[in-house]
């Protein structure tokens, strides 16, 4: 009889949250309803014939007004299984209240919009004809700012690259996804990380990709039966929960999707890319080949996929963009979130284990100011008041602020890795010296691709169960004899190092290719070890993303790892550590060693990997340090 009753409290209850959240739900729509009008479903037209799902809130005025336009390959749809969804209304609501009409944008190929989706591969001309086809409604003023996050940041780069005059201002977020080749950075996307594959596009083409043979609405559809439709069929599928954890071990990598009856589609392509596959450059990523032509808010997270690629861009085109008003409106903000965590900071924020306290921030004030002065041409001094960079420094957990990225005032120290040979696991003897001549010997360690490094914590997203993002303690993978530990004295004073972390190894090893993974530390006192940032340089592309170029048994290379980036205050008495190894898993995929595909293998080698570390040999990271004023 208990068990009765408990159960039908729960079932009230639950009732109860349901009816509540329904009467929250319908009262953002009424409250929308009352301000704006709703005009869903739009088909807007594409120059090949095909239409893009649009739906438009604009405030109920006859003056024209600016447009918020947000585009995206994920489900805005208003009901989802039949029930009123209030994320995007909510977003409208915000916009309208502020005088914007809020346009969101399905990407061709995605739920209601007609065509085929490629990722990465949109055609750039869907965002510049969108441009076109908003500016010229007598609603609108003829100003655009896009904003969006991840994949709804991702396509605003490389269009801003075509300087459509409508497109007076942009916001992107963690927008890694949109950075194809910048500078030393070959990332493709987010597809690679110093050529080795991240896994996190596996896991998140998955429940992403549009399998060729799934059910479409016919072309040329009409907006009065898309709105009848939508109440009850969102063209949302419900993929069956997979346990990535498991999944992402699976060889060879370019079944893994099909090993877990998933849907068919582009995966199977784009994991056949290397590098510098000539696709890369024939769709929607930006290039440091292009201009760029739109005053930009740059946001930015510590602890996101691609945080150096993000802020090279961003100083790409401080440097570069051919305007001079572009070049002089560009604005960045670093927080110390996860992937487009920004908003969830709270006055004690964590993220994974550490505590970085109040790392809260105005963004929506920011960023309405910013659309304000560009779409209104409102004359509020964001661009005076604002400065240009604006970071947060975790462990003295403090927003701070300077002309650039990195800090003017930062200056790079060495510190070499020394050993006495022995300095695999934290329990070895490895040390972080500043004396390059003392700097002797050389450590070995092995890399077994079926027993891999785990990749706990970190700069990760999108990898399901597989990867729990964020700062973590270290101190029990360090006691794997397959990672090289190299720690610092104990600091005498205090340090902030923010900026991009250099970082160079001298390896010597019995396969053809192998990859190196290095992960910078912060040590406390009492041992525990907080990871800040970490990289990966399969060796092959040492000398390149253009070519491949295998070792041979018995000689030394050099190896410079793509720059990391943290901003971190090493408090009096911490230590600095890193830790080498040539795993990662799964945040970037195993090499198998064999110098083939790797992605079509099964069968592997056992790597015997040496870092050698001498005056001959000075493996080394450099450290922007910051002096005091």
């Amino acid at each position: 009889m208990k068990i009765i009753r408990f159960s039908l409290l729960v079932l009230l209850s639950l009732l109860c949250f349901g009816s509540t959240l329904f009467a929250q739900n319908e009262k953002v729509l009424e409250e929308l309803e009352k301000i704006a009008i709703i005009d869903q479903k739009v088909m807007m037209p594409m120059s090949d014939g095909v239409r893009l799902a649009t739906d438009i809130y604009r405030p109920k005025t006859d003056e024209p007004v600016p447009i918020i336009f947000s585009r995206t390959p994920y489900n805005f749809n208003t009901y989802r299984n039949g029930e009123l969804s209030t994320r995007t209304l909510s977003r409208a609501l915000d916009a309208v209240k502020q005088g914007y009409a809020y346009v969101v944008q399905n990407e061709r190929g995605r739920f209601f919009s007609e065509g085929d989706w490629n990722i990465l591969g949109t055609p750039l001309t869907d965002g510049y004809e969108a441009f076109t086809w908003m500016s010229e409604q007598d609603w609108s003023n003829g100003k655009i700012g896009t904003l969006g996050c991840s994949s709804t940041a991702e396509w605003q780069m490389a269009v801003a690259a075509m300087d459509h005059p409508a497109h007076a201002a942009m916001v992107p977020q963690g927008y890694g996804a949109g950075v194809g080749k910048v500078g030393e950075f070959y990332e493709q996307g987010n597809w690679y990380r110093g050529g080795a594959g991240q896994m996190l596009f596996t896991s998140w083409l998955y429940s992403t990709q549009h399998d060729p043979m799934a059910p479409k609405l016919p072309k040329g559809i009409s907006q009065e039966d898309l709105l009848r439709l939508q109440r009850f069929y969102d063209m949302a599928p419900t993929y069956p929960d997979v346990d990535w954890a498991e999944a992402l071990k699976h060889l060879p990598v370019e079944d893994i999707i099909e090993n877990v009856n998933g849907p068919k589609g582009i995966y199977e392509e784009m994991i056949t890319r290397k590098p510098n596959d000539p696709k890369w450059y024939e769709g929607g990523l930006y290039h440091d080949d292009m201009d760029f032509g739109v005053p930009s808010f740059w946001f930015v997270s510590w602890y996101d996929v691609s945080t150096s690629p993000n802020l090279a861009l961003f100083n790409h085109v401080r440097e570069n963009a051919s305007d001079p008003e572009v070049r002089d409106h560009q604005y960045l903000v670093i927080a110390p979130t996860l992937h487009c965590g920004f908003t969830r900071a709270t006055e004690e924020t964590i993220v994974g284990e550490r505590n970085v306290g109040d790392a809260t921030y105005p963004y929506s004030e920011i960023i309405y100011d910013w659309f304000d002065f560009w779409l209104k041409g409102e004359k509020n001094d964001i661009t005076k008041e604002q400065s240009r960079v604006t970071y947060y420094t975790m462990g003295s957990n403090k927003w701070q602020t300077a002309d650039a990225w990195p800090p003017k005032n930062a200056v790079n120290t060495t510190y070499y890795l020394h050993s006495e040979g022995n300095a695999n696991s934290r329990k070895g003897d490895g040390k972080l010296i500043t004396d390059k001549t003392g700097a002797g010997n050389q450590d070995t360690f092995i890399y077994d691709p079926l027993n891999p490094v785990p990749s706990y914590g970190g700069n990760v997203c999108c990898t399901g169960n597989a990867v729990q993002g964020g700062s973590f303690d270290q101190q029990e993978m360090e006691l794997r004899n397959d990672i090289l530990v190299y720690t610092s004295e104990p600091l005498e004073e205090g340090i902030e190092v923010s900026g991009f972390i250099e970082s160079r190894l001298f390896l010597s090893s019995n396969v053809k290719d192998t990859d190196l993974t290095i992960k910078l530390i912060d040590v406390y006192p009492d041992g525990r070890a907080y990871n800040l940032d970490e990289t990966i340089q399969r060796v092959r592309y040492r000398e390149g993303y253009e070519k491949e170029v295998f070792m041979k048994e018995g000689e030394v290379y050099e190896v410079n790892m793509t720059p990391m980036s943290t901003s971190n205050y090493f408090e009096k008495g911490h230590r600095i550590r890193i830790e080498v190894s040539s795993s990662n898993f799964p945040r970037f995929d195993r090499n198998l060693n064999t110098g083939g595909n790797n992605y079509d293998e099964i069968e592997s080698i056992t790597a015997t990997n040496v870092i050698h570390h001498s005056p001959e040999y000075p493996s080394s990271i450099t450290l922007p340090i910051l002096q005091k004023k």
